[in-house]
């Protein structure tokens, strides 16, 4: 029995391709019509996105390819668009750049050699179980992560709606620089930027269940073929390279191996945090479940296969999901169609989208991105609680102040802080008895109600450590003395208390002892087998009287009315 348990722990699921082989015919339109947006989209930005790792554009292409199918298979989510992305794009140049002097052979080589080091730091920690650090991500940090992730999207498309020249690659910086050369902006392009984005907003809104995105790309680009816009200057994506990759292990030293492990850590750290958080917050959107160990084994698993075809390390991207998603992608068919529909234009179909204008890219994309600020959840945690809500915007703000791994360092070390406050200063109540209402309940939640004369029952509403248990001591000390008739007993409800360390078994025999000094008799009550067997361990019941724990509240009470000292 314990090896076939050992077995199943390590085996290797498959949920992508499960949820492919239950396909539902209803999800087919949203799928393809996701897909072939997806495809126009991502054409040009993928081979951005290989000119910024710093390799050939058409290596920007070529890294879609095995991710996808990948992906598909072993992926958690229906909806994740993986593929180049800006963070690891970045980070790849920056790690490759001091081992290589220029783009060559040798430099293609250490990018698919960084994606296969990641792909193994990622099944490592998959292997590892550490899909759990992805826990740590609360539901403020995911709404103010998303909504920093959009304001980068949209400060980084701002230069193409207007045709202008943006060198800051901070959202602040891009504002400001923006602002600030807008005079400079060429016409035409800014007009076709701004029409698209307002065909976008108005006809989506009205007809919510067209694929308006893609209506936008072919009118934009028809504008470009009828009213001859390239020779007035508004950029297209150009020329398409074709080819596709080829099967290549890359021959390095060990020396270049040693090097790159570091860097791809960081960047498995960051590809990770991304790819979590974007299809997590995806999965609330749409009520349905990833599994975070399982995105770490298709991550991993996607980025060692795109190393063996010429890649460079991968992540999600937050603008494809959502376009996908505002299109009503289902399963991860629509990124197969996608894929598919990149492999054609690779091969036959170049020159069509080479008249899509990089302004209606851009507007797509922001108009794609304020679809992920969600304002409406950032006034629902303010109301239901401010810290919660200042957590979310603090996210933000460190997503958009900081590069995005630092931002979520500092948004999750925040999540730690405000649960480790809420542990160490918990809600605690005084029980009482309330007129015509069955039971015992908190006397500040109710008027009228009343303790039972000599006796004070109390709970404190958390686990019992080394944190809160000076506060818990003086707190229980506190009801006491609040009490206008002489206290003859203290009840501690622990049905709270579900975990207690040594520290707080030391505090909690000190008040055992300052409350029978003072003629108080000290019992507990609804204690649950585990903690009473961490309570017998550490020695607290080896001057407890056993008729003083009690297994509810009423028979404490029952107890107390018989004096059964």
């Amino acid at each position: 029995m314990t090896n076939i348990k050992a077995r199943n722990s390590f085996s290797i699921k498959m949920p992508g391709l499960q949820k492919l082989l239950s396909y539902h015919g209803e999800w087919l339109r949203g799928d393809v019509l996701a897909g072939l947006t997806v495809a126009a989209y991502l054409i040009p930005q993928c081979m951005a996105y290989g000119e910024l790792a710093g390799v050939q554009p058409v290596a920007g292409l070529w890294a879609i390819l095995p991710p996808m199918i990948i992906y598909a298979i072993f992926g958690s989510s229906p909806q994740l668009s993986i593929g180049p992305e800006s963070s690891t794009a970045v980070m790849t140049a920056v790690a490759i750049a001091p081992l290589a002097a220029a783009r060559s052979d040798t430099y293609i080589g250490l990018a698919a050699l960084l994606a296969i080091i990641m792909g193994l730091v990622c099944i490592a920690g998959y292997l590892a179980q550490l899909g759990f650090l992805a826990d740590l991500l609360s539901k403020p940090v995911l709404i103010g992560y998303m909504a920093g992730i959009a304001l980068i999207m949209i400060g980084g498309q701002l230069g193409k709606i207007g045709k202008i020249e943006i060198e800051a690659n901070a959202f602040f910086g891009q504002i400001s620089e923006f602002m600030s050369k807008l005079s400079l902006a060429h016409t035409p392009t800014l007009i076709l930027g701004i029409a698209v984005l307002v065909f976008l907003f108005a006809f989506q809104r009205r007809f919510a269940n067209a694929p308006i995105p893609l209506i936008a790309v072919l009118l934009s680009t028809a504008a470009v073929a009828i009213f001859n816009l390239r020779e007035s200057g508004v950029a297209v994506v150009g020329e398409i390279p074709a080819g596709l990759p080829q099967f290549a292990m890359p021959q390095l030293s060990v020396k270049d191996i040693t090097s790159l492990v570091a860097a791809a850590v960081g960047i498995s750290i960051v590809g990770y945090s991304d790819n979590v958080l974007t299809a997590r917050a995806f999965a609330n959107r749409n009520n349905y479940k990833i599994e975070a160990n399982q995105e770490l084994l298709a991550l991993g698993l996607a980025n060692f296969g795109n190393g063996l075809m010429q890649g460079f390390p991968v992540s999600s991207s937050g603008s494809r999901t959502v376009i996908g998603d505002s299109l009503g992608s289902k399963s991860q068919l629509y990124s197969l169609v996608a894929m598919v529909a990149v492999i054609i234009v690779l091969l036959f179909f170049r020159p069509v989208l080479a008249l899509f204008p990089k302004a209606a890219l851009g507007a797509i994309v922001i108009y794609a991105a304020t679809k992920l600020i969600e304002v409406s959840e950032f006034i629902r945690l303010y109301r239901f609680r401010p810290s919660e809500f200042i957590l979310a915007i603090a996210t933000t703000i460190a997503v958009l102040g900081t590069d995005i791994l630092v931002g979520v360092g500092i948004a999750v070390s925040l999540s730690v802080i405000e649960l480790f406050y809420r542990v160490a200063r918990p809600h605690d109540a005084v029980l009482g008895k309330v007129p015509d209402l069955e039971g015992l309940h908190d006397i500040d939640d109710w008027e009228g109600a009343k303790t039972i004369p000599g006796l004070v029952m109390y709970r404190y509403d958390a686990p019992l450590c080394f944190a809160n248990a000076e506060d818990f001591k003086q707190r229980s000390l506190l009801a006491i003395e609040k009490e206008i008739i002489d206290v003859e007993w203290f009840v501690l409800s622990m049905e709270a208390n579900v975990e207690i360390d040594i520290t707080a078994i030391d505090i909690l025999s000190e008040l055992r002892d300052e409350l029978v000094a003072n003629n108080i008799t000290f019992a507990i009550a609804r204690v649950k087998q585990d903690l009473y067997l961490d309570l017998k361990r550490a020695g607290f019941l080896n001057n407890f009287q056993a008729e003083h724990i009690y297994p509810t509240l009423h028979s404490a009470i029952v107890a107390f009315e018989q004096r059964k000292y």
